[in-house]
């Protein structure tokens, strides 16, 4: 069984119901859900909106790839009712996100079979408060596998 930490967000409709689907689906998907954090209300990073987002993050035991991890999370947004992905950085409002932050200590930058590209860690996450305080607070000691800092250490400098 593998370790994959999960960031969780939504800014549209019931935010909080939003979240409890995705983890159970995440739960009958994935795995199981070993720890989940608080959800925490965030503005939005990137893109102008008036809705918060409210974040999550969640640590899964899986026997399934990464690339199957996201093929799975990728449905289950569609599943919840995302009709679109962020584009080239190109951020908009959505029911749910569900991104990959670290799986096991794995370090690797893969494209799957449908052409969705998946790099872990996740590039961005060191950079956004609204996945580092969720994460910090599920596993605050795991060291992120490129910067050896842990996770209380990467939100500490935020």
């Amino acid at each position: 069984m593998a370790k994959v930490y999960l960031g969780l967000g939504t800014n549209l409709g019931e935010k909080e119901q939003n979240l409890r689907d995705a983890v159970q689906k995440i739960e009958e998907q994935i795995g199981k859900v070993i720890s989940l954090s608080a959800f925490y209300v965030t503005a939005p990073w990137g893109f102008a909106s008036e809705n918060s987002f409210l974040n999550a993050a969640a640590c899964v035991e899986t026997e399934l790839s990464p690339l199957e991890v996201l093929q799975e999370t990728q449905m289950i947004e569609r599943e919840l009712g995302r009709t679109q992905k962020s584009v080239n950085g190109i951020y908009s409002d959505r029911l749910i996100d569900i991104d990959l932050l670290l799986y096991e200590d794995l370090v690797l930058s893969v494209t799957s079979p449908s052409g969705a590209e998946l790099t872990l860690p996740h590039p961005l996450m060191a950079e956004r408060d609204f996945v580092m305080k969720p994460l910090a607070e599920i596993a605050p000691d795991i060291l992120h596998p490129v910067s050896g800092k842990t996770m209380k250490g990467i939100l500490d400098a935020l």
